[in-house]
């Protein structure tokens, strides 16, 4: 393991999107540094075994549909009602579409937005409200280079991680009086349940194309849960308001 096994000793880090992909990988390397995790998803079986991974103790999981946005301060503050505030929040839940845009309709833009951008609002303004947030904590949201780079029936898709980036800057000046930082993930393709389902729609020649559109090729979830580490670990202190880049190098070309 790249980082130290106690970076993270005696921090509380929520992680979304932890039954499966990304952020179950970021919750075990979370918890491999010391944290305890509070494992947020909608399927109850698939978190036990996230459960099951993680290392340590004092880690809880929690089964609920962030697209319900409405309820999520609520459950930020039962989650933290016992004085045990969060010192993070990792937010990787959301769905893709891959959609012409003379296909797209209303439905496919409210999912989308709700699973990504309007969760990740509520989340921010759950961890606003006394007593959920440690000072001098940290908040990072999964997004895509999708928001950077324009790619055919990514509109919507697009549309939600620009929506993220964008809000983490404004997240990050409002946050910063208590020392609390916001900062995205901007991601390239990461082999994933959910990537093994886009690949599986494309022809041969077009997932050779995607791929050497990445001069390192495809990532893992690993090198998007190492990132994560290091900014919640004292090694980001310094940085808030940026959208990191970890796409091995597709915004390159």
């Amino acid at each position: 393991m790249l980082f130290h096994n106690e970076c993270l000793q005696g921090r509380r880090i929520l992680v979304t999107g932890a039954s499966s992909g990304i952020g179950r990988t970021t919750a075990e390397l979370l918890s491999q540094c010391g944290a305890r995790i509070v494992a947020v998803g909608r399927d109850q079986v698939r978190l036990k075994q996230t459960l099951a991974s993680l290392r340590g103790d004092g880690h809880r999981v929690e089964a609920l549909d962030l697209t319900g946005d409405d309820n999520i301060g609520e459950f930020l503050q039962s989650v933290t009602s016992d004085n045990d505030p969060l010192h993070g929040i990792f937010h990787a839940a959301g769905i893709s579409q891959v959609r012409p845009v003379k296909l797209s309709k209303s439905k496919q833009f409210d999912e989308v937005f709700a699973s990504s951008a309007k969760s990740a609002l509520a989340l921010a303004r759950g961890a606003s409200l006394r007593g959920v947030m440690a000072d001098h904590s940290a908040i990072v949201f999964m997004s895509s280079v999708a928001g950077l780079r324009g790619q055919s029936g990514m509109s919507i898709y697009s549309a939600a991680k620009a929506a993220i980036d964008g809000m983490t800057k404004s997240l990050a000046v409002e946050f910063a009086p208590r020392g609390i930082r916001v900062n995205s993930i901007d991601a390239g393709a990461v082999e994933t349940e959910m990537h093994a389902r886009l690949i599986q729609s494309l022809s041969d020649d077009s997932v050779g194309n995607y791929r050497e559109k990445h001069l390192l090729g495809f990532g893992t979830a690993l090198d998007i849960a190492q990132m994560a580490v290091f900014l919640f670990s004292d090694g980001g202190r310094w940085i808030t308001g940026s959208n990191v880049l970890v796409d091995g190098g597709f915004t390159v070309r």
